[in-house]
């Protein structure tokens, strides 16, 4: 029979997440005012055996105070860190097992480190992971919040750059991906990870540094129990823009339009506007938080293909129009002026917003503020998007209702 230790190494971030969601629905459809966080924290921590825990968190019913068999053995420091089987060593780091791999570098655990190794570094632009390592060793020195912090960089004995974090279980896009629900994610939930990553773009923005690739996989959530905005850790810096750092290979105004993952980049990139600046990190978080509204699952506020296939930055763009409609020059004034304008060259549409307003763009939402934050990030005029730190103040994010006239900087929830 399998020990603590065992059990708990082969459980999965997002299984325990499935757990959660279940024991949520029990618990709604019983009436009780428990928490499903809680719950599946207990039974993590005191189950002696997988099937033990699989019980405690598959209760036909749940009663006022929910028990758990006393555990035959105790849980050690030792169960969280990683597979027990044996990996690949990469420098010092013994034990190192495959996670992921990215446009430059492959991610691998070790314990309770990840390491992301570097390994195209031919015809990479915007991607530079010395200049990554550089912002976050600089990030880190400031002591900037919610922002992965980067602990140490080598070379291993292929000579690939290696840059060390501390490992974190979940990420955004995982927690979307089993979200089998057409309702939103939890109003707690969100507020958690959207104050951790509105937080991280105040401090980048005050810095003038821009991230470039927020998305829910940048997203990282060192628990599948968030309970404070300290456990969501925004990542992925090898885009970034740093007002020193880039300015040898992209000065500020002529900065590299292929930034951005899909359906979250700015409209400004895709029309030739190469003086962007920190607001297409505000229009990606609202596109993240709108998928988030519309309960995840893979659906997203545009459309966008795989960057692969021909067309697709055209395909986004009819879908932002049929969203939003069709820009206008008064709508979108700094237009003018782009490499590309996108007026008299595209089908006028009457988008979706025009037509049902944002409750029908994002109908499963019950709680106020959440579609008026998304109005106000998600706007064509890069310069009258609502601030990461105006972000902060709106009433939803405190878990407070709010009506159109309390909004920061009196935006109008259909006013986009």
């Amino acid at each position: 029979m399998a020990d603590a230790a065992d059990w708990r190494q082969s459980l999965t971030a997002s299984e325990r997440y499935d757990n959660i969601e279940k024991l949520s629905k029990l618990l709604a459809a019983a009436g009780l005012d428990q928490s499903a966080f809680a719950i599946e924290n207990e039974a993590y921590k005191t189950a002696s055996s997988r099937q033990e825990y699989d019980t405690a968190c598959s209760l036909p019913t749940i009663t006022e105070e929910p028990r758990l068999p006393a555990p035959e053995t105790a849980a050690t420091e030792e169960d969280d860190r990683g597979p027990s089987s044996p990996g690949i060593a990469i420098g010092d780091y013994g034990n190192c097992h495959y996670v992921a791999s990215g446009v430059t570098a492959e991610v691998y655990r070790s314990q309770t480190r990840a390491l992301k190794v570097i390994v195209e570094t031919h015809g990479i632009d915007p991607h530079n992971p010395q200049r990554e390592a550089k912002i976050l060793s600089s990030l880190r020195t400031a002591n900037a919040p919610n922002i992965i912090p980067l602990l140490e960089t080598f070379h291993d004995h292929d000579q690939r750059f290696v840059l060390v974090f501390p490992y974190m279980p979940l990420t955004l896009s995982h927690i979307l991906d089993r979200h089998r629900s057409p309702s939103p994610l939890p109003s707690p939930l969100l507020r958690t990870i959207f104050t951790a990553l509105f937080r991280a773009l105040h401090h980048l923005h005050t810095q003038n540094i821009t991230h470039r690739d927020v998305k829910p996989s940048a997203l990282l959530l060192s628990s599948p129990t968030p309970s404070s905005p300290t456990q969501v850790y925004l990542s992925d810096f090898g885009t970034a823009w740093h007002p020193t750092l880039s300015l040898p290979s992209e000065p500020s105004s002529q900065k590299i339009l292929d930034v951005g993952t899909g359906p979250y980049r700015a409209p400004e990139t895709l029309f030739g506007n190469r003086a962007y600046g920190s607001a297409v990190d505000l229009w990606a978080a609202g596109t993240t938080l709108a998928e988030c509204l519309l309960g995840g699952g893979g659906k997203t506020l545009f459309e966008s293909r795989p960057a692969h296939e021909d067309g697709n930055q055209l395909g986004l763009i009819l879908s932002i129009f049929q969203t939003l409609g069709t820009p206008t020059r008064e709508r979108w004034p700094e237009a003018v002026g782009f490499r590309t304008p996108p007026f008299e060259m595209y089908r006028v549409f009457e988008g979706r917003v025009e037509r049902e307003g944002w409750e029908g763009v994002l109908p499963g939402v019950k709680e106020e503020g959440w579609r008026e934050l998304v109005a106000g990030l998600v706007r064509y005029e890069s310069g009258e998007r609502v601030t990461a730190g105006e972000a902060l103040e709106f009433p939803c994010m405190k878990g407070e209702g709010s009506e159109a006239a309390c909004l920061p900087r009196n935006i109008h929830p259909l006013d986009t």
